[in-house]
């Protein structure tokens, strides 16, 4: 496995001022040195991304989609590299790992494929207003550690598609992928286009408040994204926020309990539950409760909580220690407050595991119901009520994603309609498609990813409204 890694700099690839660890979070053990930026690197990155700007964005915008699509062929070409070097950074089960690679190739070659074209507004009379889409400069990408390729890739897509140049920085805990993807940029794309800079969580504020950065593209928490928007507004930069989520699924009567425990399992328990739009409450019938509690734990006792490279291996460990120490301390919370189903016992051992674990009856004020765990933890209430459960699965800060789940699909969609989330999956959990706009409301997101929508996010809307000059005859 690859280990020696560089900075992407105006085309070249550079060490950095000095290095970190990169830590295996299934044997908490260092396996690769991260280079680490300092300010004076990341202002050469800023200007070698302004500098590229002029011709970038000169390119008719075909080219610059081919150019987007050599990137992916060669991320295709080397997939295996990039999914074994995920799971040892990041932590996830290799198929796990190469099925977001395989997303991420995907994503890019979707956003190369779409176009945003001049739109006439109005043509009568001799006059003509059209509206058509510029770039915006230079944009910055955050992104976080549970998704680190796939998330960049639904930024740098349309960033570049539409004309802009970037400087991505990655997670400290999961640099890696992030700087192989720059390496096999720094021989397709033109020099400045795209560059990566990686930190220790210090440049996060010069980078938002930079003047020469026209946008900042964010995934994280609810309270970073406070920081970014609030440090962002001091330039009025454009800024897109997807952040934290207590995502709902309901499961209405009519579904079958052994159904509905297979399919909240597989959307609470994916990637150790570090999901946005991991399913982090589920609201269950009083009739069906015992039975759905029965079933979800068996499903948590059946997973193989392991290393991912292990063949095998369903459920990898929490990333990094700081998130699996507040995942336990939740756990250890919820015990208290409720009955434990299935899990509850941290593993004495090597690497941040903690089993799949379902805690029934609990109020809905515990820690567990009202905060986002981001771990493979999942509280199960029950409900008499359908329109008591849709004000409780809206009684939250956050409102990212949803489910509902029932026989009836109309019925189930009229109760999606009506919970506050920007998106609400109905008889499916996790149906991303690069070309459907995905949101945050409420507290969990600003802006618009994905889809044309998520392209206009990376354009200003420019209006040219003409008539004809009139000239008075002598």
């Amino acid at each position: 496995m690859k280990t020696d890694f560089k900075l992407l700099v105006n085309g070249e690839l550079i060490d950095g001022v000095s290095t970190f660890d990169v830590v295996n979070p299934a044997t908490e053990e260092a396996f690769a040195q991260c280079p680490r930026a300092d300010e004076a690197i990341l202002n050469r990155a800023v200007a070698a991304a302004k500098a590229a700007l002029p011709a970038w964005s000169a390119l008719p915008v075909d080219e610059r989609a081919g150019y987007i699509g050599r990137l992916a062929d060669a991320m295709e070409a080397r997939i295996e590299d990039f999914a074994r070097l995920l799971t040892a950074e990041q932590g996830k089960p290799l198929d796990q790992a190469t099925y977001e690679i395989g997303g991420s190739i995907y994503t890019l070659r979707a956003f190369a494929a779409m176009r945003l074209p001049e739109q006439t507004l109005r043509s009568e009379n001799g006059g003509t207003v059209i509206e058509h889409r510029t770039p915006l400069g230079v944009c910055a990408s955050i992104t976080p550690w549970n998704f680190p390729v796939i998330l960049l890739a639904n930024k740098l897509g349309p960033c570049l598609v539409m004309g802009n140049t970037m400087v991505s920085k990655p997670a400290p805990t999961t640099p890696l992928t992030t700087l192989l993807l720059a390496e096999l940029a720094a021989d397709i794309l033109p020099a400045g286009v795209f560059n990566v800079v990686c930190d220790q969580n210090e440049l996060g504020p010069l980078i938002t408040a930079h003047p020469d950065i026209a946008k900042v593209a964010f995934t994280g928490s609810t309270a970073t994204g406070k920081k970014v928007m609030a440090s962002a507004a001091e330039n009025v930069k454009r800024v897109t926020l997807e952040l934290g989520g207590n995502d709902a699924a309901i499961v209405l009567d009519d579904v079958p309990a052994r159904i509905a425990a297979q399919k909240v399992y597989a959307g609470a328990m994916a990637n150790a539950g570090q999901i946005c739009v991991a399913i982090k409450r589920a609201y269950v019938p009083t009739a069906m409760y015992e039975e759905f509690c029965d079933e979800i734990a068996k499903l948590a006792d059946e997973a193989v909580l392991d290393d991912g490279a292990k063949q095998g291996s369903t459920i990898g460990p929490i990333q990094n220690r700081m998130q699996f120490e507040k995942v336990r301390g939740l756990i250890e919370d919820a015990k208290q407050r409720g009955r434990v189903v299935a899990g509850g016992n941290v593993p004495d051992r090597k690497g941040f595991f903690i089993p799949p674990t379902v805690i029934a009856d609990l109020d809905d004020d515990a820690p567990l119901v009202r905060e986002e765990q981001f771990g493979p933890v999942l509280p199960v209430l029950k409900y008499d009520d359908i329109e008591d459960v849709i004000a409780r699965a809206n009684d939250s800060p956050y409102g990212l994603g949803g489910t509902v789940w029932g026989v009836d699909q109309l019925r189930a969609m009229d109760v999606a309609r009506r919970i506050d989330a920007g998106t609400v999956w109905v008889n499916q959990h996790l149906a991303i498609d690069p070309t459907i706009p995905f949101r945050g409301a409420k507290q969990s997101g600003l802006g618009a990813e994905h889809g044309l929508a998520g392209l206009m996010e990376y354009t200003q809307a420019h209006i040219v409204n003409a008539v004809a000059l009139e000239i008075e005859q002598a």
